[in-house]
């Protein structure tokens, strides 16, 4: 196992830089990522000095090559902006590479993309009897169709299709990738935040939510109690015998 972080956070300004950094196995999620970026949106949300994130990938070659079939995260949600924490900053994907599976339910949860002219994308979970079913909110950000082509068919779209489809906002060279996203989130970093963060809620709250992405907020929340300091005062003060001190954490 590398000894670097598997998701690394560090701040330019206001922008919040969210890389997963697993380049040399182009990027592949299995639990220690999945960990790492629920860390890395807690980390960004208590960060008050960052406004805007960029979550990209290390290295050129994939972006996320999706789920590590050796050993399969089946806890995803967890390291999703919005369903395993709640996000309301405003996010950014910087996308070079191959964009697979896991990855791809990553995206859709941005606000917004920017691809490198390499940027390749596909859900393929089809092909090999498994998927865990959060990529159903495609629906949501592009149009039914062509969601549907991507996920029942498995086939690949690159960055022109991406870009034509609405899923990208910009494609650019691979060398102007994370140059571009961060005019873009430097640009929202300067204008208010409350209203910003406002309207992120507000669209979340207009897009319909598949089941599988109800049922991964759920499961956040639930999680978050039964990591909470009050639960474990709770257990102390039941055996202890006396009143709980609860701290609301």
């Amino acid at each position: 196992m590398s000894e670097s972080p598997a998701v690394t956070y560090e701040r330019e300004g206001a922008v919040a830089i969210i890389t997963i950094n697993r380049p040399e196995r182009m990027n592949r999620l299995d639990a220690e990522i999945v960990d790492g970026l629920h860390d890395r949106w807690v980390q960004f949300m208590a960060d008050d000095a960052a406004r805007v994130a960029v979550l990209t990938g290390a290295g050129d070659k994939a972006f996320s090559a999706g789920a590590d079939l050796k050993a399969v995260p089946h806890h995803l949600y967890h390291g999703i902006p919005g369903i395993g924490y709640p996000v309301d900053k405003p996010v950014i994907a910087a996308v070079a590479g191959w964009c697979i599976g896991g990855g791809m339910v990553l995206t859709t949860m941005c606000d917004l993309m920017i691809v490198a002219e390499n940027a390749k994308f596909s859900y393929p979970e089809v092909k090999i009897a498994f998927s865990g079913g959060l990529i159903s909110n495609l629906v949501t950000r592009i149009p039914h169709k062509i969601a549907m082509e991507l996920l029942l068919v498995g086939d690949t779209i690159d960055a022109k299709r991406a870009y034509e489809v609405g899923y990208a906002n910009k494609i650019v060279p691979i060398d102007q990738l994370m140059p571009t996203a961060m005019d873009y989130a430097r640009r929202i970093a300067e204008t208010a935040p409350m209203p910003s963060r406002m309207l992120k809620r507000f669209a979340a709250e207009t897009l319909p939510k598949g089941p599988t992405e109800i049922a991964g907020i759920a499961r956040s929340q639930v999680d978050a109690i039964n990591r909470s300091e009050d639960w474990v005062e709770g257990r102390a003060a039941f055996a202890e015998k006396r009143p709980p001190k609860f701290k609301g954490k």
